[in-house]
């Protein structure tokens, strides 16, 4: 994770919960009170978010001695030690919410996703991420599916071109959606593109097209996609992708009519925070 690139994304987040001080820790913690804490996993999962929370404890307190014991991506069992931190008692307690706050969510998103990535083990399927991240938060939110496995779908509006039935660019029919797309890549050569189908006959057309390179089966049945990978053939290209409300109780199901990919937007907008804590220690 580019923590420097979230310099931003710290100061805020500090901002909004020190505000004008850390009240608590003023009147009730000895200014000199030195300590030692451990965060600590409650649960089983996959971490995410050490290297943002590291920057967190230190951006309140540079003298702080902050040890990563425990890098992003790995698995941990329940009380797993991920970070020691050394030094003024007021500040650990200070930057702990904003720390766990940063890593809760991510490595979340983490252990959710190895749980997508567990269920299609032993498939070609690779489980991707979608644009329904928290506002602010895409790369941190993508880079953690990564740390669980999974893979990053396009990472915004500029560098994958996702034509879907909204899109007035097929007000004109097939040649006209060819022909914006011949525009494009004569414009972007170096963008892919990806194209929405509700049913077979859209999967039939779209496969006549050089220029796609993905094709969205959006909200298929199990039926459907097989019946599309079947019309693909023995073709690579274009990829096939299942989308539209994918579960844990559903994607293997999903995995083993032979798409490329299945995204998954739970990944990112139905996430359950993982247990962590910090615990002061002697």
């Amino acid at each position: 994770m580019n923590v420097a690139q979230h310099d931003w994304l710290i100061e805020r987040a500090l901002a909004e919960d020190i505000g004008s001080g850390d009240l608590t820790a003023e009147y009730f913690v000895n200014a000199d009170r030195k300590a030692t804490a451990l965060l600590v996993s409650r649960q089983e999962g996959v971490i995410a978010g050490t290297e943002l929370a590291e920057e967190v404890f230190r951006r309140v307190d540079p003298t702080l001695v902050v040890t990563r014991l425990i890098e992003d991506g790995a698995r941990v069992t329940h009380q797993a030690i991920i970070m020691k931190i050394e030094g003024s008692a007021r500040s650990i307690l200070t930057a702990e919410r904003t720390a766990l706050n940063f890593m809760q969510r991510l490595s979340g998103i983490a252990t959710q996703t190895y749980e997508y990535v567990k269920a299609v083990d032993g498939t070609k399927a690779k489980i991707l991420d979608t644009r329904k991240t928290t506002p602010g938060w895409r790369f941190l939110e993508k880079a953690a599916v990564v740390c669980g496995g999974g893979t990053n779908h396009r990472m915004g509006l500029y560098d994958r071109v996702m034509v879907k039935d909204n899109h007035l660019v097929s007000e004109g029919g097939l040649q006209a959606m060819q022909a914006s797309m011949q525009k494009l890549l004569q414009d972007h050569p170096e963008v892919e593109i990806e194209v929405e189908a509700d049913h077979l006959d859209q999967v039939s057309d779209f496969l006549a097209m050089p220029e796609v390179d993905y094709i969205l089966l959006d909200n298929m049945s199990i039926e459907q996609l097989r019946q599309a990978v079947e019309m693909r053939g023995l073709r690579t290209r274009p990829m096939l992708e299942a989308s539209g409300g994918v579960t844990l109780e559903s994607v293997r199901a999903i995995a083993f009519t032979g798409v490329d990919f299945i995204s998954v937007g739970a990944l990112t907008h139905s996430v359950k925070a993982m247990d962590l804590a910090l615990d002061f220690v002697e």
